[in-house]
């Protein structure tokens, strides 16, 4: 009887806590979007007047955004130990990230340890099946510039001339830095079969932990970006970079993610938090774009073998729950992702002041877009210079210097 009723009571206190992380997820939610989305609205002005500075303020709104996603799961017990290569000496170049997926809870274990990158986080593009696009997230997403993909063989050709026109568009024009895609396509769990049979009939290696990669997204991505070689050869087809300061894609980033004895987390053990403490393994693996070949043939197959050295390493780790040393080294490094909790709090506090106190939000804005709104004008107090940008509050009709 005694047992029966800590099984009880466990259970009951898992499912209340589940419940409040909802309601906490919900409320986070109906403030966090709202106000993200109500701020660049105010700040379409100084869009017009200065794009570069205004999506530098998008881009620290969308980091806090993706540290408030990282919040649930911190907060849960769900933390990252890192493996491999240092990414964050590359995180002021451009790069594509290369990640395998097992479920939803790979975005928010990305969000989660892309932190400490330095600006990277706000600077990044994300390339996600368009069924996101619909979730409470995807107007921030569709605000942000990322793109959404359609999959199955009745799409395919379409997206790649949609995703080389959205590259074209938005991904230097807005200042991006990395672009974050999923290769295979979909879950290991769904995709996992159908790989086994394209592999089997292309005389391809058999894998069980990963799926062999789709090519066209990357290769698209490749081509687009990387910027031609000093001879005057496009090191990626037909690549242009019309950004004369821009050194175009500079590295390949593997990054393969590990759960312990292969159970992935999902998005919604995430929010409610109803599984055990665990800790997810990211190992990455850094290239020199000037190694990546640009033929479509040799392409897949460097890709091919991407994926399959990714079965390795996660072989080796469900066997050991380690990864393997990289080339030179004896013994394997791994680095505990923190995050701080005061940062977080104070994120969270911001949020939630920005979602309540809507008649005074706080905003950043210069002379000429707050008088570009209606109704609007500087009301300066005496002692205060006005700059070229500064930090103002909304108030009666006009924006206050502070």
């Amino acid at each position: 009887m005694a047992v029966t009723l800590e099984k009880a009571q466990r259970v009951g206190y898992t499912f209340l806590k589940a419940l409040l992380r909802f309601a906490f997820m919900v409320a986070n939610n109906l403030v966090a979007i709202p106000s993200y989305v109500l701020y660049l609205i105010v700040l379409q002005p100084l869009r017009v007047l200065d794009s570069e500075s205004f999506w530098y303020i998008e881009g620290v709104l969308f980091k806090w955004l993706l540290a408030m996603v990282a919040s649930w799961g911190w907060w849960a017990g769900y933390t990252v130990v890192e493996w491999g290569d240092d990414v964050k000496a590359v995180s002021e170049d451009e790069a594509v990230v290369l990640v395998n997926h097992q479920a939803t809870g790979d975005v928010c274990t990305l969000m989660m340890c892309l932190q400490d990158k330095g600006t990277v986080v706000r600077q990044m593009m994300w390339l996600m099946d368009h069924i996101f696009k619909y979730t409470n997230f995807g107007i921030v997403s569709l605000i942000h510039g990322d793109f959404f993909i359609r999959q199955g063989k009745a799409h395919r050709d379409q997206q790649l001339v949609l995703l080389k026109e959205h590259l074209e568009k938005y991904y230097r024009s807005r200042n991006r830095k990395w672009i974050v895609l999923f290769p295979e396509g979909g879950f290991l769990r769904k995709r996992r079969e159908t790989s086994q049979a394209f592999a089997k009939k292309n005389n391809l290696p058999f894998l069980q932990h990963v799926t062999l990669p789709r090519l066209g997204a990357t290769q698209v991505i490749l081509k687009t970006l990387v910027a031609p070689q000093e001879n005057g050869t496009p090191a990626g087809g037909d690549a242009v970079i019309k950004e004369s300061k821009s050194k175009g894609l500079q590295w390949v980033i593997d990054a393969t993610i590990a759960y312990p004895k292969g159970e992935p987390i999902d998005i919604q053990t995430w929010i409610l938090g109803y599984r055990q403490p665990t800790v997810t393994h990211v190992h990455y693996r850094i290239f020199p774009i000037k190694d990546v070949p640009a033929e479509p043939e040799a392409l897949s197959q460097w890709l091919y073998q991407r994926f399959i050295e990714k079965e390795d390493l996660l072989t080796h780790f469900y066997e050991t729950g380690a990864f393997p040393p990289l080339q030179g080294q004896t013994k394997a490094v791994s680095r505990e992702m923190t995050l701080s909790n005061l940062w977080l709090v104070g994120i969270q506090s911001l949020a939630f002041l920005s979602g309540v106190n809507a008649d005074t939000p706080i905003t950043v804005c210069d002379r000429f877009s707050c008088s570009a709104l209606p109704g609007h004008k500087v009301l300066e107090p005496k002692g205060l210079r006005a700059g070229s940008g500064c930090v103002l509050r909304q108030r009666a009709g006009g924006c206050v210097l502070v």
